[in-house]
């Protein structure tokens, strides 16, 4: 399954980039095959282990903040591996046909 989850603190101020970056520290170290851009981290792996990594990324954040906020989106497909970067080489391969 593929996350594409976004989690920031409330409560403390215009700047969260510091509280984000612990938590994006925590998906990096999970060793699971992860992207991070402006808006969204994405994870892939089982059930279990994807929503552990998003658990500790959240816990991290309210470590640090009174609030937090998050948003999770799910790829499900059981029994399929690396569409992390499989769905984006699809696309991309359209794309160089014109």
């Amino acid at each position: 399954m593929i996350i594409a989850f976004s989690v920031s603190p409330l409560g403390t101020g215009a700047d969260v980039g510091r509280a984000v970056a612990e938590a994006v520290r925590v998906v990096r170290a999970s060793g699971l095959p992860n992207e991070t851009s402006a808006m969204f981290t994405t994870i892939e792996g089982e059930w279990d282990e994807v929503m552990a990594v998003v658990k500790q990324a959240t816990d991290a954040i309210v470590a640090v903040a009174p609030r937090c906020s998050l948003v999770l989106k799910a790829d499900i497909r059981p029994g399929v591996t690396d569409a992390i970067t499989a769905k984006v080489a699809t696309v991309e391969r359209y794309l160089a046909e014109n």
